[in-house]
C-alpha cells in the first residue's frame, strides 16, 4: 500500500480503532464485574444469562455502511476509492454498463480463509430468510481470493455482475416484477434476471479487521424485488451512503428509493443517512471559469437539500472516479478537489460517533441498572462492616454490663427484624404473583399462535385488500400487546418502589433503588417496523408480485423480525421482574448477617477483648475486597457514561480531529 493511501486510510482506521479499543475495554470491565459478582454469589441467573449475551453482541459489534442508490450512480465505485484504492485498480467491477446484479456484503472473519460466497437465485424459494441462509453453509457456491494477485481478485469478483436467462413464467415464479427487468430485446419469452441473490465477500483488509462491514446494493429493481434487503439490512446500517448523480440530480426513481427504502430503514435517524452527489466531475468544464463551476455544484447541492429535506452537513459533492485516480496517481490535489476527504472525514467522525452512542444506549440501559444496583448493595455491606469495626472499636472499653445490655437490645430488636423479614417474604409473594401476570401477556407462545392465525389468513384472502388488512391487523394486535405490557410493568414498578420505601423507613437502611425497566424501546422498534409495514403494503411490488411470494416475503422480511424484538421484550422483562426485589432482599440477607455478627462479637467481649483481634482482620479484609468491586463497578459506570479520559474514549475531542 502506497504512503498517500495509508494517509487517506489513517483517518477512518483510526477513528474505527479507537471505537473498537474502547468496545473491547467495555466488554472487558463488564466480564470483570460478572466474575467479581460470581465471585459473591451476587447474580441471579436470568441476569447472568442476558449479560453473557450482551457480552457476546458488544465483542462481536460490526460497523455497517451501505450504499444505496439508483443503477449507474457509482455506488460501486465510490467503494472501490474509499476502501480499496490501495490495489491501484477497480477491484470491485465497476466499468461503464456493469452493475452490481445482488447485494454484496463486504467484511471480514478471521476465522474463515479469503473468499466469496454466492447465494443462489433460486433460494428465493425458499421459506429461509437471507441472514437464515447466512448461517447456514449448505446452499451457497464458495469462490476462493488469491491475495496475492489483483487480477485474479477482480476476475473472481466479476461473478457477482453475473446474469441469467430464464423464462418469464420462472421470473415470476421467483418474485422478480417483469417491468423491474432489463428489456433483452426481440419478441423472446425469456428474460435475463441476477444469478445470484446474494454475495459475502470475505476479506482482511485493515479497515474490515477493525469490524467495518460495507453493502453494496443493486438499483431500485433489486431493493424493490427483495423486500428483506430493505427492511432487515438497511435497517441494521448504522449509516446508509445515499449515492446520486450530479449530472442529472434527484430524479424521480432516486426520490422513490430515498423515500420507500432509504427513510423508512432508517427510522427517521436523519444522522445516519448521508448523500453523495457523484460524477461532479461531470461539471469541470475547462470552457469556464473556477466559480461558475463551483456555482454550479452548489446549485446542485441545494436542489438535492431541497428534495431530499437534508441539511447541507450531509450532502457531499463527489467523484469516486477521480478520487481513485488520484490515490492509484499519488495526486492530493486531485483526490481534495473529489471531494472524498471530506466525505471519508464525515464518516470517520459523525458515523462512528453515532453508533457508538447507539452501543452505549443500548448497554447503559440493560447493564448500566445492574451494576448501579450491585454498587448499592456493595456500598451498603461497606457502611454496614465499617460500622462494625468501629463497634468492636467502642467497645473494647465498656464493662461487662454494658456489652450484657446491649447484647439483650440486640436480641430484641433481631425478633423484631425477624418478623419483618417474614413479612417481606409474604410481600414478595404476592409481588410474584403480579409478575406471573405480566409474563403470561408476553408469552412467545401466544405470538408464534397469531403468527399461525396471521398466515393462514393471508393464505385465505382472494384479494390485494385483503392480504393488506390481514398485515395491518397483525401489527395492530402486537402492538395493543406492547401496550398492555407497559402498563403492567408501570403497576409492578411501583409496587416495587413501595416496598422499597417502605422497608427503608422502617428499619432506617441506606436506600437502594429497585432496577428500572421500560418497554419502550421495545413499543418504538415495533413502531418503525410498522412503518416499514406500512410501505411494504403500499408499494408497487406489493400490487404485481404473485400473492404466495408476497406472503412469504411479509413473514421472511417482517414477521420474523418482529418476532425477535416480541423475543427480546420477554427476556429483558423475565429478567427484570426476576430481578426486582434482589437487591432488597439481598440488603434484607446482609442486614440480617450484620446483626448475627454483632451479637457473636458482643459473646466473644464478655469472653476475652482479645478474641475479636481475628475478627478485626477479617473484617479489614474484607473491606479491602469491596472497595476494590466499588471501583470496578465505578469504572464500569464511567465507561458506560462515557466519562472517560481522551485517550479512552472514543468520543472525546482528540478523536474527533485529524
Amino acid at each position: 500500500m502506497s504512503d498517500n493511501n495509508v494517509v487517506h486510510l489513517d483517518r477512518f482506521s483510526r477513528r474505527l480503532g479507537q471505537y473498537d479499543k474502547w468496545r473491547r475495554e467495555l466488554a472487558d470491565a463488564i466480564q470483570a464485574y460478572q466474575s467479581w459478582m460470581n465471585n459473591y454469589d451476587l447474580t441471579e441467573p436470568e441476569s447472568e444469562l442476558r449479560m453473557f449475551e450482551l457480552l457476546k453482541e458488544l465483542r462481536g459489534d460490526k460497523l455497517t455502511v451501505a450504499l444505496v442508490g439508483e443503477f449507474s450512480r457509482g455506488k460501486t465505485e465510490l467503494i472501490n476509492a474509499i476502501f480499496f484504492s490501495d490495489y491501484h485498480r477497480r477491484l470491485l467491477p465497476s466499468t461503464p454498463g456493469r452493475t452490481t446484479m445482488c447485494p454484496t456484503e463486504i467484511r471480514y472473519d478471521p476465522n474463515t480463509n479469503p473468499c466469496m460466497r454466492l447465494l443462489p437465485i433460486a433460494s428465493r424459494t425458499s421459506a429461509l430468510s437471507i441472514t437464515e441462509q447466512k448461517a447456514r453453509t449448505v446452499g451457497w457456491t464458495t469462490i476462493p481470493l488469491n491475495l496475492e494477485s489483483a487480477d485474479e481478485m477482480a476476475e473472481a469478483l466479476e461473478e457477482i455482475i453475473k446474469t441469467q436467462s430464464v423464462s418469464m413464467d420462472e421470473a415470476k415464479r421467483l418474485g422478480f416484477s417483469l417491468d423491474t427487468l432489463p428489456d433483452t430485446g426481440g419478441d423472446s419469452d425469456s428474460v435475463d434476471i441476477p444469478k445470484w441473490r446474494h454475495a459475502t465477500i470475505n476479506y482482511p483488509h485493515r479497515l474490515m479487521e477493525q469490524g467495518l462491514v460495507v453493502l453494496d446494493t443493486p438499483g431500485l429493481n433489486g431493493l424493490g424485488s427483495e423486500p428483506e434487503l430493505t427492511m432487515t439490512a438497511l435497517a441494521n446500517a448504522h449509516a446508509v451512503l445515499f449515492v446520486l448523480a450530479a449530472d442529472t440530480g434527484v430524479t424521480r426513481s432516486d426520490l422513490d428509493i430515498w423515500k420507500q427504502h432509504v427513510c423508512i430503514a432508517t427510522h427517521g435517524h436523519s444522522e445516519a443517512r448521508i448523500a453523495a452527489l457523484n460524477k461532479i466531475d461531470t461539471l469541470w468544464d475547462e470552457l469556464s471559469t473556477e466559480e461558475k463551476v463551483s456555482a454550479d455544484i452548489e446549485q446542485q447541492i441545494t436542489a438535492t437539500m431541497r428534495t431530499l429535506e437534508i441539511e447541507r452537513d450531509f450532502v457531499f459533492p463527489v467523484s469516486a472516479t477521480k478520487g481513485l485516480l488520484g490515490k492509484v496517481r499519488h495526486d492530493p490535489a486531485l483526490v481534495d478537489r473529489s471531494g472524498l476527504s471530506a466525505l471519508e472525514r464525515k464518516l470517520s467522525e459523525d458515523t462512528i460517533t453515532y453508533k457508538e452512542q447507539l452501543v452505549r444506549d443500548k448497554i447503559v440501559g440493560e447493564i448500566g441498572a445492574m451494576v448501579d444496583g450491585s454498587l448499592g448493595l456493595v456500598n451498603t455491606r461497606l457502611q454496614a462492616y465499617q460500622s462494625e469495626l468501629e463497634e468492636i472499636e467502642s467497645l473494647r472499653n465498656k464493662s461487662s454490663s454494658a456489652i450484657r445490655e446491649l447484647n439483650a437490645r440486640l436480641r430484641s430488636q433481631k425478633g423484631i427484624y425477624n418478623k419483618k423479614a417474614i413479612e417481606f417474604n409474604e410481600t414478595r409473594d404476592l409481588l410474584q404473583r403480579e409478575v406471573k401476570l405480566l409474563l403470561s401477556l408476553i408469552s412467545l407462545h401466544d405470538f408464534d399462535k397469531l403468527i399461525v392465525r396471521t398466515r393462514k389468513q393471508m393464505s385465505k384472502s382472494w384479494t390485494t385488500a385483503g392480504l393488506r388488512t390481514n398485515m395491518a391487523g397483525f401489527f395492530e394486535e402486537t402492538h395493543e400487546v406492547m401496550k398492555r405490557v407497559e402498563a403492567r410493568s408501570e403497576r409492578l414498578r411501583g409496587l416495587a418502589d413501595d416496598i422499597y420505601k417502605r422497608f427503608h423507613a422502617e428499619h432506617g437502611l441506606p436506600r437502594v433503588r429497585p432496577p428500572t425497566f421500560s418497554t419502550r424501546k421495545f413499543l418504538k422498534k415495533f413502531k418503525n417496523l410498522e412503518r416499514e409495514a406500512e410501505a411494504f403494503r403500499n408499494s408497487p411490488a406489493m400490487m404485481m408480485t404473485e400473492q404466495n411470494y408476497v406472503i412469504k416475503k411479509f413473514f421472511i422480511a417482517l414477521v420474523s423480525r418482529a418476532r425477535l424484538i416480541y423475543m427480546d421484550a420477554g427476556n429483558a422483562t423475565r429478567v427484570w421482574a426476576s430481578a426486582i426485589l434482589k437487591p432488597l432482599y439481598q440488603q434484607i440477607q446482609d442486614h440480617k448477617t450484620m446483626i448475627d455478627r454483632r451479637l457473636e462479637n458482643l459473646d466473644k467481649l464478655l469472653g476475652s477483648h482479645s478474641s475479636l483481634d481475628g475478627r478485626v482482620q477479617e473484617i479489614t479484609g474484607i473491606l479491602s475486597e469491596l472497595r476494590g468491586g466499588a471501583d470496578l463497578m465505578e469504572d464500569v459506570l464511567h465507561r458506560l457514561r462515557g466519562e472517560v479520559d481522551n485517550e479512552s474514549s472514543p468520543s472525546s475531542e482528540q478523536a474527533m480531529t485529524g
